[in-house]
């Protein structure tokens, strides 16, 4: 999945918190909030305009964050519940960032299809 496609998909899926979500399309989505996050910050720092506005992107982009969070999550047959990690200092950050570079269970699993269209196996990459 490409960086354009991942984002169209994080952003047309926004408020869907069911499904599977590819490691390239978490992965994309942070870089992408990464990179507004930077040109904000540092916009901000120039004008306190840019400071009200850093915080309208900021609460805009909660729900598509967590969508995409509990997707990644679920790709990997983890509950999106598992997100409350995060309430634990320090060792919940490591676990769920380890949850999130793992790998798509191969196959269909309760959350629904691969998304790689994968069947019960893994291609080897070339």
């Amino acid at each position: 999945m490409s960086f354009v496609d991942a984002i169209k998909s994080v952003f047309s899926q926004y408020a869907n918190f069911s499904g599977r979500a590819r490691r390239s399309e978490y992965w994309y989505y942070v870089l992408c909030y990464a990179i507004i996050s930077i040109v904000i910050n540092l916009l901000s720092q120039a004008s306190s305009v840019f400071a009200i506005v850093g915080t309208v992107v900021g609460l805009a982009l909660i729900c598509p964050t967590l969508a995409v969070e509990i997707r990644r999550l679920h790709d990997i047959g983890k509950s999106g519940w598992y997100l409350l990690f995060n309430l634990i200092p320090l060792v919940g950050a490591i676990i769920l960032l380890v949850w999130f570079c793992k790998d798509s269970e191969p196959g269909d699993n309760m959350y629904g299809p691969n998304p790689k269209g994968i069947g019960g196996f893994q291609q080897p990459m070339m």
